[in-house]
């Protein structure tokens, strides 16, 4: 589009505007109008503190709009139940898994028995390390005013995992690692067969 240059009647226009405005002061704009107190002189301020000793003064509590931690914060602040040095090489994935189940396109009447069965079988045979894949889930959440989560098995299958009779027989479960999947499967780690 070709800028037009301004015309005699617009540059008078725009002279008698410029004219009448005054230079906005920013820092008196947006000022709050509260009278706050004057500051105590020190000699308060250090008779203050000397009453009070050294007691911390109490925090108040930060609050958060959601009510749960997100599955990876819940994930990350679980205790490591494992060798620490196996851990890590689980984390990095370092260690291949000796089994795999994938629930993709499953329903929850269907993945919750094959899952059990899967984990059953596992550990009957002495396997330490097996990987859960779940997938990422559909997106589902539209911007309404109630979230909706992605992926009910990627939510579910942690809370399975922690109830009877699997729980007897998992020792850890974490996020995968990108090359088996990431954030859309689980490691499980068994216990030892007695």
């Amino acid at each position: 589009m070709k800028r037009r240059r301004l015309n005699d009647d617009d540059l008078a226009l725009w002279r008698k505007v410029t004219e009448r405005t005054e230079k906005l002061d920013l820092k008196t704009l947006f000022t709050p109008e509260i009278d706050t107190p004057p500051p105590a002189p020190p000699q308060v301020r250090r008779a203050k503190i000397a009453l009070q000793g050294n007691k911390p003064q109490p925090q108040a509590k930060k609050r958060s709009n959601d009510l749960r931690p997100s599955l990876a914060e819940q994930m990350k602040s679980a205790p490591v139940q494992m060798d620490h040095k196996a851990f890590t090489k689980l984390k990095r994935g370092k260690l291949r898994p000796e089994g795999r189940i994938d629930l993709h396109g499953m329903t929850l009447d269907r993945a919750h028995p094959a899952l059990q069965g899967f984990i059953i079988d596992a550990h009957r045979r002495g396997k330490r390390l097996v990987l859960v894949i779940t997938g990422k889930g559909k997106r589902r959440d539209e911007g309404g005013p109630i979230p909706v989560r992605d992926g009910v098995l990627r939510h579910q299958v942690p809370q399975w995992l922690s109830m009877p009779p699997l729980n007897a027989l998992v020792l850890q479960v974490t996020q995968a690692h990108v090359s088996h999947g990431g954030g859309g499967a689980y490691y499980v780690y068994l216990r030892r067969n007695r």
